[in-house]
């Protein structure tokens, strides 16, 4: 069966970790996109906004495409 998929980035932050950043970032993905396949984390960064830090991940997600 052959298949299509769309790329799109996406950015997820958190307070705590990177790895809470991109957590949340899949997950609220995951309300809106169906079929969610592949999430590939391209970049992770700091903000840091009067002394405190908040961790971003930007990561590549991928899902099946429907021509519905």
């Amino acid at each position: 069966m052959e298949s299509v998929y769309k790329l799109i980035e996406i950015i997820g932050t958190s307070e705590k970790s990177w790895e809470d950043a991109a957590r949340t970032a899949v997950e609220t993905a995951q309300k809106t996109l169906k079929d969610l396949r592949v999430a590939e984390v391209k970049e992770l960064d700091i903000r840091i906004e009067n002394g405190k830090m908040y961790f971003r991940s930007k990561l590549t997600v991928s899902f099946k495409y429907h021509d519905e």
